[in-house]
């Protein structure tokens, strides 16, 4: 491997002394938040099974009408005509896929403008601890697909065809696909009276709460499962253990997100770490395969591969030419725009041949063989979607190839190591890569908070310093990617890049509020410690009156935004909000708690 050993990566880690500790996750201990455990409260019938899922539809085929919405459970659940269309085209492979029998896939689109979730506010608060790239996805919705295709002479097309699709905004794949299995066949022979008491079940389950153990009754049989936090240290996952008392649970799920790396870059797995750098800089990507199941894994896994960054850019698991972005990401009179895309019909080979970045994956089921193609194939070579497998681009890779875990995984498939090994082997690889190449900017970010002596309890927070580009590519020379990785190359010219990608801008934008939110909190802490008895002795009433509004208001604003302060600190404020509005005369005590209007 080209990387030292991860203790040495954690000490890259250490700030400077002078400035704050500035992640949330710093202030909290390894399994999780310090926090109290908060009762969930009282739900409204369905909003348990909102905070998993959307809606379940089922989509059928329809001689004269072609794909058709023909169950959508809950009842009440609202779909746009748009968003049904979509879901439609989506939940069905192409017909050259060929796909006879059972096939899962996924599949994202874009929620219709101007709709809200009324459960918006109780989702965030759970989601508080979620890792940025497992939080719900705004503006997106995840479709699931279990799709059934049968030779059936009774009917005029000659098959049974039809998908049951779960529409949720978690990007759970893992968890999603191995509901559907339970769910599905049922489905399939028992009707809609199958998915009534499915949903019944799932409106019973605890909300997906981070950090939990969660144990989900579905149809008969328990799911028992963990949902990953913030605090879970990068490239571990907790595993969740079968107990004594586990007597009813069916399925553990060691995983509610991850794919299997390996088998997803199989074809393709010289190009690894070429791979990593087109992710990496939200470059136009489209994943030529042969079927939706193989598109949508092989996307899935291109964007898990720069965890715990999130790629920020838009991404299409399965898409096709009915999909209402069509014509806006095949057009030729702009620039590909940064999106991942996966396709199978074969008329994208020439509706996207002038994409910089194709990948042409082959059927997965073959991968007995070590993969033979090492050359990057020019685009011009890309005739059809029967091309060989490979990758076709112009792209010149700024870091030197790192043969070793070429080797590694090539010395693994002769071993015949198991899958589930050369996964993990992989996932470790583009973690490190990933964490040498971050870790530099995450102490750039650092350095640009304010000294904690700088923050007064009777001025506003100080500001941070802005990011500064050339500032930052100075602190390379000495604490730069080699510190932790032996990879040489041009960092200096990906790093360039990487600053102009949406992946930046998305990161950046994340580390500024949680520092913006440190500075609040640490305001916050400032003021508790103050003795403001003796401060408002020297105030006027109409002073003192202004005093309690401004701290009311920060405590209302700091609830909102879950600042990142020390226990207790909350409560001691509202204590010393109530100490001086009792030293004020009656009337305005009166006035002042009464509750703000909204």
């Amino acid at each position: 491997m080209a990387f030292q050993g991860s203790g040495e990566l954690e000490d890259q880690l250490e700030e400077p002394e002078d400035t704050l500790r500035v992640s949330p996750a710093e202030e909290m201990p390894v399994d999780g938040p310090p926090a109290l455990e908060e009762p969930e409260p009282l739900l409204l019938p369905w909003d348990r099974f909102s905070s998993w899922l959307h809606c379940i539809c089922v989509v059928g085929f329809d001689l004269e009408l072609g794909q058709a919405v023909e169950v959508i459970y809950p009842h009440h659940s609202k779909l746009t005509e748009k968003e049904k269309t979509s879901i439609c085209y989506l939940s069905f492979p192409d017909s050259n896929s060929g796909c006879l029998g059972d096939t899962q896939f996924c599949f994202r689109f874009r929620q219709a403008t101007g709709r809200k979730s009324s459960l918006g506010c109780f989702l965030d608060h759970f989601e508080r601890d979620a890792p940025v790239s497992l939080k719900r996805d705004q503006g997106y919705y995840y479709g699931y697909v279990y799709f059934r295709q049968v030779r059936d002479k009774s009917l005029k097309r000659g098959y049974f065809q039809k998908s049951l699709v779960l529409i949720s905004k978690l990007p759970y794949v893992t968890f999603f696909h191995s509901l559907l299995k339970l769910i599905a066949p049922e489905y399939f022979e028992k009707q809609e009276p199958c998915l009534e008491a499915a949903c019944n079940d799932i409106d019973r389950w605890p909300t997906p709460c981070p950090g939990k153990i969660l144990t989900l009754p579905i149809m008969g049989v328990v799911m028992k499962l963990r949902i990953p936090t913030c605090y879970d240290k990068p490239g571990t996952s907790q595993l969740v253990q079968s107990t004594p008392s586990d007597s009813l649970v069916s399925i553990v799920l060691p995983t509610v997100h991850e794919v299997d790396l390996f088998r997803c870059f199989y074809p393709v797995f010289f190009h690894i770490q070429m791979l990593w750098e087109l992710v990496l800089l939200g470059e136009a990507l489209v994943v030529m395969a042969p079927s939706p199941a193989e598109s949508s894994d092989t996307v899935l896994a291109l964007v898990s591969c720069i965890s715990p960054l999130r790629y920020c850019s838009d991404f299409r698991p399965y898409f096709t030419i009915h999909d209402s972005e069509f014509k806006e990401y095949t057009t030729r009179t702009q620039a590909p725009p940064s999106v991942i895309l996966g396709v199978t019909n074969p008329f994208f080979a020439k509706t996207l041949q002038h994409w910089p970045h194709i990948i042409r994956i082959g059927d997965m089921k073959q991968a007995g063989e070590m993969a033979k193609q090492m050359k990057v194939k020019k685009l011009k070579n890309l005739k059809t979607l029967d091309s060989k497998p490979g990758v076709y681009t112009a792209y010149k890779p700024f870091l030197n190839k790192d043969e070793d875990i070429i080797k590694q995984l090539q010395k693994g498939v002769q071993q015949k190591r198991p899958s589930a090994a050369q996964n993990a082997i992989l996932r470790r690889y583009f973690l490190e890569l990933t964490q040498s190449f971050i870790i530099p900017l995450e102490r750039y970010v650092a350095s640009l908070m304010p000294l904690q002596k700088s923050i007064s309890p009777w001025k506003s927070p100080p500001q941070l310093r802005p990011f500064n580009q050339e500032e930052f590519m100075k602190t390379l020379e000495k604490a730069g990617p080699q510190l932790t990785s032996r990879l040489k190359g041009d960092w200096i010219g990906l790093y360039r890049q990487f600053l102009r990608s949406p992946n930046f801008d998305g990161w950046f934008r994340n580390r500024r509020k949680e520092m913006m939110q440190k500075l609040e909190a640490l305001h916050l802490e400032a003021l508790c410690e103050e003795d403001l008895q003796l401060r408002i002795q020297k105030h006027t009433e109409v002073e003192t009156v202004d005093l309690v509004l401004k701290l009311k208001e920060k405590l209302t604003q700091a609830e909102k935004d879950q600042l990142p302060v020390k226990p207790g600190t909350l409560p001691k404020l509202q204590s010393h909000i109530e100490t001086i509005i009792l030293s004020l005369p009656e009337d305005l005590q009166g006035i002042l708690h009464k509750p703000p209007s909204p």
